[in-house]
Order: C-alpha cells, then sequence, then structure tokens
C-alpha cells in the first residue's frame, strides 16, 4: 500500500488513528491488517479508562474536607495514592475514574492509611469491593458504611454504642412526588455479626427527630431504646427513618386536602414507601419482608399518614404505632375511610394520647377506634394508652416507644420457658364490650384481690378501687367512648384491656 493509498483511507476513516504508513515492500493485505489492529488498540485503550466509581453516602461522622482515596488491585494497594483521591461532589458523595485491566477489580476505601480504612455496617472488617470490568465503559455506585477508627471513645458519631445509625442517603429520590428526602436506618447490634440472620422492619416517619439530638430540642432517642431492649433479649428490629418533607409536610402526611392546610399528597407518600423504599430495603438488608414482620410507625401528622398507610396496604403492614395522631386534620375522613374500607388482614395497632394533650387528640382516636370495630376489627387488635401526663412532644413518644414497640412485634420476641410463661402471661377479656350499664373481667388468676382502674382517653380515671378482679363494675356513670381497664395484683404484675361504652 502507498502514500496515496493511505491518504485514501483516511479520507474515507477521517475519525481512525492511523500511525505512519507502512512500507511499499509489505503486501497490501498484510499492511491493511496491521493498520486494522493499530485502530482497534488504540479504541480499547481510550475505552479501558471508563471505569467511574461513585460513592452515593459516607458515613455521618465523615470528618469535614477529608481526603478519601481508593485502594485496590489497580495501584499496589496503596492507601494514600494521589493518583486515586475521590473527588468530592457534595453532600456525602464522591466518584473517580480509574483505568484498570480487564478482569476482576478489587478496592477498599480508606483516609490516606490503613488505620482509617473503611469498615462495615456494624464498624468491622469491610470486605473488599469486587466487580467484573470487561474493558468497556461502566459506573458503578457504592456506599461507604463506617469508618472503624472513628468508633470508638466519644467522635463525632452519634449511636456507636450497641446498634449502628447511618444515613441511607442524603437525597433518596421520591419518584412518586418528584422530591428528594433523608432516609435513616437504624441496624441491631448484632446486624454486622450473624449474616444468616434476617429482622423485622418498621418504618418511622419525622426521621430527623428519631436519632439525632442535635434535630430538635428533644429527640425519641430510637437507638437507646433498641439497644437497651437488645440487652434484655430482644432479638432486634431494622428501624428506617424517613425525613419529613418541611414545607411539604402536610401535603405528604394527609391523603386529602383541606381549604386551610394543605395535604392531598399522602397516596403518593405513602407509595412512595410501599413501592420505591421498602423494595430497595428488601433487597439490600438482612429484612423479614413479608407483611407479618413489616409495621409503621408515626406522631401527630405521622400518625394520621402511618394509619392510613396501614388500611390502605394491609397486604404490606401488620402492625402500626399511633401516636397522638392528629385525625380532626381530616375532620372524620379516617374514620368513614377506615370503615369503608374494612379488615382484609389481622392488624396490631398500638394507639397513643396524653393526658395533657389537646382534647382533640384523644377525641379522634376514641372515633378511629370505633371505626375499626365497624370495619370489621377485633378488639384484641387494638392496644390504647393514655398516660395522663403525656404531653404532644418528642419525650412523650420516645419514652413510650419501647411499651409500644415490645406489644407490636411480641411476635417476633424471644420466647421463654414454659414456666416463666405460666407466670407471666394472663388473659384478659371485658365483658360485655360494648358496655352499657356493667362489665365484667374474665381471664386467670381473677379470683383476687387487686386494684381495678378505668380510665378514659382523655386521661380521667373513672374507677380507681381495690376489689376482686372477677367482680362485676358498674359503668353506668360513663360517658360514651372508649376506655382502658387496668388491673394489677399485689406482686404487681399488671394487664389492660380496652372497653368502648355506648
Amino acid at each position: 500500500m502507498g502514500k496515496k493509498s493511505l491518504s485514501r483511507m483516511k479520507h474515507l476513516y477521517p475519525s481512525e488513528t492511523f500511525v505512519g504508513y507502512v512500507s511499499s515492500s509489505k503486501s497490501p493485505l498484510k499492511t491493511l491488517r496491521m493498520v486494522a489492529l493499530a485502530v482497534v488498540l488504540t479504541t480499547c485503550s481510550v475505552l479501558s479508562a471508563q471505569l467511574t466509581i461513585k460513592v452515593t453516602a459516607v458515613p455521618m461522622n465523615t470528618p469535614a474536607g477529608a481526603n478519601i482515596y481508593a485502594a485496590g488491585s489497580f495501584n499496589n494497594w496503596n492507601p494514600a495514592d494521589a493518583n486515586r483521591l475521590l473527588t468530592p461532589l457534595g453532600n456525602g458523595k464522591y466518584m473517580i475514574t480509574i483505568n484498570p485491566a480487564p478482569g476482576q477489580v478489587e478496592f477498599k476505601f480508606t483516609r490516606g492509611s490503613w488505620a482509617s480504612v473503611e469498615g462495615n455496617i456494624g464498624g468491622l472488617t469491610q470486605p473488599s469491593h469486587k466487580i467484573y470490568y470487561n474493558g468497556q465503559p461502566k459506573t458503578v455506585e457504592v456506599v461507604i458504611l463506617s469508618w472503624p477508627d472513628l468508633l470508638s471513645g466519644n467522635g463525632p458519631g452519634i449511636g456507636q454504642v450497641g446498634g449502628s445509625i447511618n444515613v441511607l442517603d442524603e437525597n433518596y429520590f421520591i419518584p412518586q412526588l418528584n422530591r428528594t428526602r433523608r432516609i435513616w436506618t437504624y441496624l441491631p447490634p448484632d446486624y454486622a455479626v450473624n449474616p444468616n440472620k434476617r429482622y423485622p422492619v418498621l418504618y418511622m416517619q419525622d426521621g430527623q427527630n428519631l436519632f439525632d439530638p442535635t434535630s430538635t430540642t428533644s429527640d425519641w432517642k430510637i437507638d437507646e431504646a433498641m439497644n437497651a431492649l437488645a440487652t434484655t433479649g430482644d432479638p432486634g428490629c431494622i428501624i428506617v427513618g424517613i425525613d419529613n418533607g418541611g414545607s411539604h409536610k402536610n401535603d405528604e402526611y394527609s391523603p386529602w386536602t383541606t381549604a386551610s392546610y394543605g395535604g392531598g399528597q399522602g397516596a403518593e407518600y405513602v407509595n412512595f414507601i410501599v413501592s420505591t423504599l421498602k423494595p430497595y430495603i428488601d433487597n439490600n438488608y438482612l429484612t423479614l419482608s413479608d407483611r407479618d414482620h413489616t409495621g409503621i410507625m408515626g406522631s401527630s401528622m405521622g400518625g394520621l399518614i402511618s394509619m392510613y398507610a396501614l388500611i390502605e396496604h394491609q397486604e404490606t403492614f401488620s402492625k402500626a404505632g399511633i401516636f397522638s395522631p392528629t385525625f380532626s386534620f381530616n375532620d372524620t375522613k379516617m374514620a368513614e375511610y377506615i370503615a369503608s374500607k374494612g379488615k382484609l388482614n389481622d392488624v396490631r395497632v398500638f394507639f397513643l394520647a396524653g393526658g395533657l394533650e389537646p382534647n382533640y387528640i384523644g377525641t379522634g382516636v376514641e372515633i378511629v377506634y370505633e371505626a375499626m370495630l365497624t370495619a370489621g376489627f377485633d378488639i384484641s387488635e387494638m392496644n390504647i394508652s393514655n398516660p395522663a401526663d403525656g404531653e404532644h412532644s418528642e419525650w412523650f413518644w420516645g419514652r413510650e416507644f419501647p411499651s409500644a414497640y415490645s406489644w407490636l412485634f411480641k411476635e417476633d420476641q424471644a420466647s421463654v420457658s414454659s414456666s416463666e410463661l405460666a407466670n407471666e402471661v394472663f388473659t384478659l377479656q371485658a365483658y360485655p364490650n360494648p358496655s352499657t350499664n356493667w362489665v365484667q373481667l374474665k381471664g386467670n388468676d381473677l379470683d383476687q384481690l387487686m386494684m381495678v382502674r378505668i380510665t378514659g382517653m382523655d386521661g380521667r380515671v373513672w374507677h380507681d378501687a381495690f376489689q376482686l378482679g372477677s367482680q362485676s363494675i358498674s359503668t353506668s356513670n360513663l360517658p360514651k367512648g372508649a376506655f382502658s381497664i387496668t388491673i394489677s395484683d399485689l406482686s404487681g404484675r399488671s394487664r389492660a384491656v380496652q372497653m368502648i361504652h355506648v
């Protein structure tokens, strides 16, 4: 092939790279093969520089301005290679593009030394990230779960004792609403050491108020509560906290609109939890994904939307913690909705209303309770708690959380021996229920002197006396509504049952 032939090839293939020309003493066919090989090699060289690694989230206690490096099979595992320094993108995101040889690529992230290498979700050794790279342009996303060197002592992290708290994503996309939201996770203390174990999941509203005392004047202290329960034998639960939407909060936490306060996006928000977030959690965490092990919880407006989620998606949720719900936001629509939807599956609902809260809180719970009975739910599926000192506040909800959680997830709790069971578990029913003029308690070990107390949803005590547990009680002085009957024997063991008075 002469210079003219090569010139014609450049004209026909202007985008290709040709390195000089070959002497005409070579055969035309051989020359063409050599040129084609040069083109292929050059093209492969360009493509091989296309492995992009994106870090989508880092631990909350990552020091401000920290340098993060990639160390791996592509740089002899150098933990402080200046050529492998990740580029910060903001909001806890980083990226780097490297040019490894095709094949399996292994790497870890460090902050400049092996003493500051990344860890797993429990703060232990993180296995190497492994991907297969075929030489073609490729982008992978990873999450840095922890920095073990920062988890000892009183470092800047939160929730470092017992279970672990992590921000799954500062800007998790909500396709149903075209918005983003911060998502938190709490993982039980043994999560990182028992890969064969699976955990129930509780989805909670107002995520910024659950774990972090810097977010509000008082947080729920969910991590402290769950860690304390773990020491008593509780098998653990994954908690997923979803930040509220700020100015969009009322819109997202109510399925129905109001003229003065907004609303109307609750169905889309709940669909986000059910159709987008839950599948992600189930695919990436050690979950028990069936409805029997999935719950939802919230307070105030978060209680309203959690109630809606339970009833609308009975195929997804089997339990709900409804704390100080503002059902009055939509007048009586929640009760009407429950009655029309009906019971599709067994559920467990823990209602909480404090005695010092506005009257509409307790009244709303009472109306919804009655609507659930109308819809076909049994009184055994509901638990109403109304501490007299309860206020509309995080400290109150956090204090009552362990009791609510234990009741909702009691089927997941560690089993006890039959002898312990005989001593600790009692049956209790109220008959007739609803009551009119009198009520009698039925169950085991009632033929003894007990403290019997009847309390209304507003915290008012209507009956408080020592009597035989099986003795009939006059209810003719009670107003219509929902009440809690609590009995305590002389050893201090207590049990409670709900009653409706008509």
